[in-house]
């Protein structure tokens, strides 16, 4: 590729129906790379009135880094979802009209459906600690994404409860052998 594309991701997440909550994270992600996060969530102001020469020259770099954030927008929706954000002529308004589509007045819900889950969730007989685990982090980082933090005790907790009874003995020597409340999930 040619030097043009030094600072801009290879692949990219495009926004589909069904995963806007991981298409946020990794937008997010991007928007810091290419550091442009404060021109999602805060827009670009107006300058005042008889601006200084410094202040042009500030609110045209905000306006540049304001077109670069929604070209990635737009790169980053499927058609469907660019129809939604086509008329939008700032990256705040595109990524507000997203959220609001996807996440806005939904959260509360999203997350009772992640939290209602996450009690629910057990083990199955077919499968291994490894695809448990990545169950249970799944569901706990979108909650997480909501704001609803589970400490590391409290999965600890739940993983040892919810494994299949052939797993008891290993969970009575865990219990037993170690301070659960120090430990971290990665010990585990």
């Amino acid at each position: 590729m040619g030097s043009s594309n030094r600072n801009f991701p290879a692949s990219m997440s495009v926004l589909i129906s069904k995963n806007y909550d991981d298409w946020c994270a990794q937008m997010k992600v991007i928007f810091r790379f290419q550091d442009v996060t404060e021109v999602v969530q805060e827009g670009v102001q107006e300058p005042n009135k008889n601006p200084t020469d410094a202040q042009k020259v500030a609110h045209r770099d905000l306006m540049k880094r304001d077109a670069k954030t929604l070209f990635i927008i737009h790169q980053c929706a499927h058609a469907d979802n660019f129809q939604k954000i086509r008329s939008t002529n700032t990256a705040k308004k595109a990524w507000d009209t997203l959220e609001k589509s996807y996440a806005g007045d939904n959260k509360k819900v999203k997350l009772q459906t992640l939290r209602r889950q996450y009690e629910l969730l057990q083990m199955s007989d077919q499968e291994s600690i490894g695809e448990f685990f990545s169950r249970i982090l799944a569901i706990t980082n979108q909650m997480n994404a909501y704001s609803d933090k589970q400490s590391d005790l409290e999965i600890i907790d739940k993983v040892l409860r919810t494994l299949t009874p052939r797993f008891d003995h290993i969970v009575v020597v865990i219990e037993e052998g170690q301070n659960l409340e120090e430990m971290k999930m990665k010990e585990l």
